[in-house]
C-alpha cells in the first residue's frame, strides 16, 4: 500500500516546486514590463509620456515617478516595483527612473539561473554580497568630495540633473531658483544640518508671464487679501502677529439653552458678544501690530476694530502657511489673544503688501531679515506647463538639498555604472563555486543605465558600450556617455556630477527589491472561499485569477 503512495508524494512536491518556478518567472516579467515602460524616459533625450486619467485629462511628462503614479496595474509584483519608485522619490527626490530601470534588469538577469535550476536563495546571497560590495566602491573609490561653498560647482551638479528634464532649456534658472531656495530654508542645529524643502520651500504656481518671471522671494507669498476694503494694503517693516484662534463669538452648540424673559435680555446678549469681541481685539492692539494673520474667521466687529486701530487683517490662511510665516518674519503663532506679549510680533519682515495677479490676490510679506522659509514663485504659458515644470524643480531642489547634506558627488552619465560593474567584475573573478556567476551577473546589469542611455539618444548601443568598456578597463574612471549626442565623453570635462546619496539609495532599492520578488515563490488569492458541499478545502485559485 505504502510503495503505491509514495510515487504521488514525489510528484506533488516536483509539481510544487514547478509552480514556484512559474510564479518567480511571472514576477520578473512583471517587473521588467514596468522597466520597459520607463525605460525610454532615461536621459536628456528621454520621450514623453502622455497620459489619460479616467476622467480624460491628460498629463505629458518624462519624470518616472509621475507616470508610475497614473498608470494601473493589476499584478502585485508591478505594484512593488511602482512603490520603489515612490520610495525613491520619498527619500531622495531623485533617481526614480533609473532604480526602476536597473530593478528591472536585475530580474531580467535572474531569469537564466532559475532556467538552469539554481536555487533563488543562492542567487539573492550573491545579490547581498554584490551590494554590499557597490556600496564601498561607490564610497571608497569612485566618489570625490564637493566643497560647498563653491557655488559654480553646486550650480554644475544641478544642471546636470535638470538638464534631462522639460525645465532644462532654463537649467540656469532652475538651478540659482533650486540652491537658492535651499540655502534660505537650511537651518544648523548642534552641528546637523537640517533642511525641510516640503515644509518650507512651497512652490505657487501662476499662469501668465514668462518662464524668466520665476523666482524666490525672501519671504512668503499667500492667495489671500485683506478682509476688508479700506485696510492698508502696503506697509513697509510690519509688526506681524500670527494666530490660531477665531476672533468671532462662538456660538453655543446643542446643548446650549437661554430662556430670554424680557425684551431687553436679547439686547443684553448682543451687548456681551460685542464686549468680547472688543475685549480680544483689546488684546490684539494691545501689541502695537500692523498686520494680523489668523488660521480661522474674524466677524465684521473685529473688522471694525481693527480697521479703527490701523491693522490690517488676513485670515483663514492655512496652517502650513502660516508656519511659514512665522520662520520668515520671526513671529511666534498664538493660540489665545490674552496669551500675546511682545516676543511673539514679528519684526524681521521689510514689506507687506496685496498685489493683483491675473485675476486673484496676492499677499507678500517679503524683504525678510534672514528668512527660514521662502516662496518659488512659477509663471507659465500653461498650467500643464506649470505642473510641469513644478515636478522638475522638485528633483533639482531634493538635489541641491542632498548635496547641502552630504557633498560627495560620483560621474553622472553611466560613468559611474561603469566603473562599479568593471570593480564587481574583478571582483566576481575571486569568488569560487557556483555563486560567482549571480555576482557576475549584477556586474553586467548595472551597464543597463549606459546602454539606456545611448539608445534613448539613437547610437550604435553594442559599439557605444564596447569603446566605453575599453575606456574604463585602460583606467578612465569618469567616463561615460553623452545623452545629448551618444558619444562616450569624459563628464569631468563635461561637468555631469550626481550626489553619491542618490546612487547608494538607487542601488540599495533596485537590489532589495529583486530580492524581495525573488523570494516569492507563490501567490495566493487572500479572499475567503466557501468549503464546497462535501466539507473539502477551499478550492486554489485559478492561474488565470493570479496573472490578473
Amino acid at each position: 500500500m505504502f510503495g503505491g503512495n509514495a510515487p504521488i508524494l514525489v510528484l506533488s512536491q516536483n509539481t510544487k516546486r514547478e509552480s514556484g518556478r512559474k510564479v518567480q518567472v511571472q514576477n520578473i516579467a512583471a517587473g521588467k514590463a514596468i522597466a520597459d515602460v520607463i525605460r525610454t524616459c532615461l536621459g536628456p533625450q528621454a520621450m514623453l509620456k502622455m497620459l489619460m486619467d479616467p476622467m480624460g485629462g491628460i498629463v505629458m511628462t518624462n519624470d518616472g515617478n509621475a507616470i508610475l503614479r497614473e498608470i494601473t496595474v493589476q499584478h502585485p509584483a508591478g505594484k512593488s516595483m511602482i512603490e520603489i519608485a515612490r520610495t525613491q522619490d520619498e527619500e531622495v527626490g531623485d533617481g526614480t527612473t533609473s532604480v526602476i530601470v536597473l530593478a528591472g534588469e536585475m530580474l531580467g538577469i535572474a531569469e537564466q539561473f532559475l532556467e538552469q535550476q539554481m536555487h533563488p536563495t543562492v542567487i539573492i546571497r550573491s545579490y547581498r554580497q554584490a551590494l554590499e560590495d557597490m556600496v564601498r566602491i561607490l564610497e571608497d573609490k569612485v566618489c570625490v568630495q564637493l566643497d560647498v561653498n563653491d557655488r559654480s560647482k553646486l550650480v554644475e551638479v544641478v544642471k546636470s540633473c535638470v538638464g534631462t528634464k522639460f525645465i532644462g532649456r532654463w537649467a540656469d534658472m532652475a538651478c540659482s531658483i533650486a540652491l537658492d531656495a535651499v540655502q534660505t530654508v537650511a537651518l544648523e542645529e548642534n552641528g546637523r544640518k537640517e533642511i525641510d524643502i516640503k515644509r518650507y520651500a512651497k512652490v505657487e504656481k501662476i499662469p501668465g508671464g514668462s518662464m524668466e518671471d520665476c523666482t524666490v522671494l525672501s519671504g512668503v507669498m499667500v492667495n489671500k487679501d485683506v478682509t476688508h476694503p479700506k485696510m492698508k494694503r502696503y506697509i513697509e517693516k510690519p509688526r506681524i502677529v500670527l494666530l490660531d484662534c477665531s476672533l468671532e463669538y462662538k456660538k453655543g452648540e446643542s446643548q446650549t439653552n437661554i430662556e430670554i424673559m424680557k425684551e431687553e435680555d436679547f439686547t443684553r446678549i448682543l451687548q456681551l458678544e460685542e464686549e468680547y469681541i472688543q475685549r480680544i481685539c483689546a488684546d490684539i492692539i494691545a501689541v502695537k501690530p500692523d498686520v494680523i494673520f489668523t488660521e480661522k474667521g474674524i466677524s465684521d466687529l473685529a473688522q471694525h476694530f481693527l480697521l479703527k486701530a490701523g491693522i490690517s487683517a488676513v485670515r483663514r490662511v492655512r496652517k502650513s502657511d502660516n508656519n511659514r510665516i512665522a520662520r520668515a518674519c520671526g513671529a511666534t503663532v498664538v493660540n489665545r489673544t490674552d496669551e500675546l506679549k511682545e516676543e511673539d510680533v514679528g519684526t524681521q519682515a521689510g514689506l507687506f503688501e496685496i498685489k493683483k495677479m491675473g485675476d486673484e490676490y496676492f499677499c507678500f510679506v517679503t524683504e525678510c531679515v534672514n528668512p527660514k522659509a521662502c516662496t518659488i514663485l512659477l509663471r507659465g504659458a500653461s498650467k500643464d506647463v506649470l505642473n510641469e515644470t513644478e515636478r522638475n524643480l522638485q528633483d533639482a531642489l531634493h538635489v541641491a538639498r542632498n548635496i547641502m547634506i552630504e557633498p560627495r558627488l560620483v560621474a553622472g552619465g553611466g560613468a559611474v555604472e561603469m566603473a562599479v560593474s568593471q570593480a564587481l567584475a574583478e571582483k566576481g573573478k575571486t569568488i569560487q563555486g557556483v555563486s560567482q556567476w549571480p555576482y557576475r551577473a549584477v556586474a553586467s546589469a548595472l551597464e543597463i543605465i549606459p546602454r539606456t542611455l545611448a539608445q534613448n539618444c539613437g547610437a550604435n548601443t553594442i559599439r557605444t558600450l564596447t569603446a566605453l568598456r575599453a575606456k574604463h578597463a585602460a583606467g578612465g574612471s569618469t567616463w561615460g556617455i553623452n545623452g545629448e549626442t551618444g558619444e562616450i565623453t569624459d563628464m569631468k570635462e563635461l561637468g555631469i556630477w550626481e550626489p553619491l546619496s542618490v546612487k547608494l539609495q538607487t542601488y540599495k532599492t533596485a537590489v532589495e527589491t529583486a530580492i524581495l520578488l525573488l523570494r516569492i515563490d507563490d501567490i495566493v488569492s487572500g479572499s475567503k472561499k466557501k468549503k464546497d458541499d462535501a466539507g473539502g478545502a477551499a478550492p486554489m485559485p485559478s492561474e488565470e485569477a493570479m496573472k490578473e
